[in-house]
C-alpha cells in the first residue's frame, strides 16, 4: 500500500525559469512564442539549483544542450523496417502494457522476439499482449505478463523468480516504466520518495536480480548484444540539482520539491547506467541511458489539467520514443565502448548534451571511488537489501 508521507521541508524558494519546453514536430511553438513562455512559466526550477550555475548561462545552456533534444530532430537510425530479426532472443520491458513501452513491445514482437511485460496492471498487459497479437498475427514471438510494482520492492524478487523458472537467457533488460510529478504527500511501501522509489529503486533491484543471468547470456550472444538500459530524461539537465544526486551518507538522497526530484530520479538512472557499466564491462553486457524524447504518454498523468493538454497535443507520438530505446538496445552502434553514453532522440550519442556538472562527475567516475554514481549504488544497495 502506498503512504503518505510528510511535507518535504522547504530547501529553496521557487523561481519561474524560462528553461524547458517540448518542441512540436508540427513547430506549432517554433510559431507561438506566446504559447511557448506560459508552458514554460508554469514549470519551477529550484533557486537551489540556479544559485550554483550562472543564471546568465541559462538561457545559454539551454539552447546548447536542451534544443538539440527537442527539436529538429534527425530520422531514427533504427526502426521496424531495419531491425533485424529476434528470434530466439528474450527481452524485458517495464511498464510495456501502456505508451513508449507498449510501442517497443509491438516491435520487437513483431521481430519474433520473446518478450516479458513488466508492470503492475494484469489487465491492462493483458489487453496490451493482445492487441500487439492482433496486429502481427504472422509473428513467430512470444508475449508473456510479469507482476511487478517497482515503487514496491517486496515484488521484485518474486517477479524475477517467475522470470527465471520459464527463461535461460536475458539478451536485453529495458527499465522504461516511470512515474512524474506524484502527488507530493505520497510515498512508496517503504516510505521513500515516489520517483526516487519507482524510478531509481525498483529498476535498480530489478537489475540486480538479473544481473547473473545478463552475465550468462553474455557469454555465448554476439559481442554487445547482451544489455541494459536505463530511462533517464531531459530532466536531468534541466531540473535536478547540482551535482545530480546530493547524498547524505545516512539517509540518502536529499528530498526536494516534486519537480527537482524528478529531475533528480532521471539523473539517477543516468548514474547508474555509467556504474553499472564500470562494474559490469568485463562480463560483456552494454549499459547506456536515454532521453526518450517530448512525448505524449502517460507519463504526464498527474500534471495539472491544461499543462497535461498542452503537452499531450504538443509530442511527439510514443513510437518515436520506443525508437529511441530502439537504438540504445539493438544498434550496432552501441558498442562496449560506448557504454555509460547517453543516448538522445531518436536515437544519437548525446554525451555532448549533457549538463556540464553531470558529465564532469560521470567521467571521475571511472576512477574516483568516491564519485557520486559510485555513491548513489552504494546507498541503493542499502536501501534494497532486505528485498534480495
Amino acid at each position: 500500500m502506498r503512504k503518505k508521507r510528510k511535507k518535504p521541508v522547504e530547501r529553496s524558494w521557487q523561481l519561474g525559469v524560462e528553461l524547458r519546453h517540448p518542441f512540436s514536430p508540427r513547430g506549432l511553438l517554433e510559431d507561438n512564442p506566446f504559447l511557448l513562455s506560459f508552458i514554460i512559466s508554469k514549470l519551477s526550477f529550484s533557486i537551489e539549483t540556479c544559485s550554483r550555475i550562472p543564471f546568465m548561462m541559462l538561457g545559454l545552456h539551454y539552447l546548447t544542450q536542451s534544443l538539440p533534444q527537442s527539436a529538429w530532430i534527425p530520422n531514427p537510425p533504427l526502426t521496424e523496417k531495419n531491425l533485424p530479426d529476434q528470434t530466439g532472443k528474450v527481452h524485458i520491458v517495464t511498464g510495456a502494457n501502456s505508451g513508449v513501452g507498449e510501442q517497443l513491445m509491438q516491435i520487437l514482437y513483431e521481430k519474433n522476439a520473446t518478450v516479458y511485460v513488466a508492470a503492475r496492471s494484469q489487465d491492462k498487459a493483458d489487453a496490451a499482449i493482445a492487441s500487439a497479437k492482433s496486429k502481427y498475427p504472422a509473428s513467430k514471438g512470444r508475449l508473456a505478463f510479469i507482476s511487478v510494482d517497482l515503487s514496491d520492492l517486496r515484488t521484485v524478487k518474486p517477479a524475477v523468480d517467475a522470470f527465471l523458472a520459464r527463461e535461460k537467457r536475458l539478451d536485453v533488460l529495458v527499465n522504461n516504466a516511470g512515474v512524474m510529478f506524484p502527488p507530493a504527500d505520497v510515498t512508496s511501501a517503504q516510505g521513500h520518495e515516489m520517483q526516487m522509489a519507482t524510478n531509481c529503486l525498483g529498476p535498480f533491484l530489478l537489475t540486480k536480480l538479473l544481473t547473473p543471468i545478463l552475465k550468462t547470456t553474455a557469454k555465448t550472444a554476439p559481442k554487445d548484444s547482451v544489455r541494459v538500459i536505463w530511462a533517464s530524461s531531459l530532466a536531468n539537465n534541466l531540473f535536478s540539482p547540482y551535482g545530480g544526486v546530493p547524498l547524505d551518507k545516512e539517509t540518502g538522497p536529499k528530498d526536494y520539491n516534486t519537480q527537482t526530484n524528478y529531475g533528480q530520479s532521471k539523473t539517477g538512472n543516468q548514474f547508474y547506467a555509467a556504474e553499472f557499466h564500470r562494474q559490469h564491462a568485463a562480463d560483456g553486457i552494454v549499459s547506456v541511458t536515454f532521453n526518450p524524447g517530448n512525448l505524449q504518454s502517460g507519463l504526464q498523468r498527474h500534471l495539472p489539467g491544461l499543462i497535461h493538454s498542452s503537452l499531450a497535443y504538443l509530442g511527439y507520438p510514443p513510437r518515436n520514443g520506443a525508437y529511441t530505446e530502439l537504438f540504445c538496445g539493438w544498434s550496432k552502434d552501441i558498442t562496449m565502448e560506448k557504454g555509460g553514453s547517453f543516448v538522445i532522440p531518436w536515437g544519437r550519442l548525446g554525451n555532448d548534451y549533457v549538463r556540464p556538472d553531470l558529465a564532469r562527475i560521470v567521467a571521475e567516475n571511472k576512477t574516483n571511488p568516491e564519485a557520486t554514481p559510485r555513491q548513489f549504488w552504494q546507498w541503493s544497495e542499502k536501501a534494497t537489501a532486505k528485498y534480495a
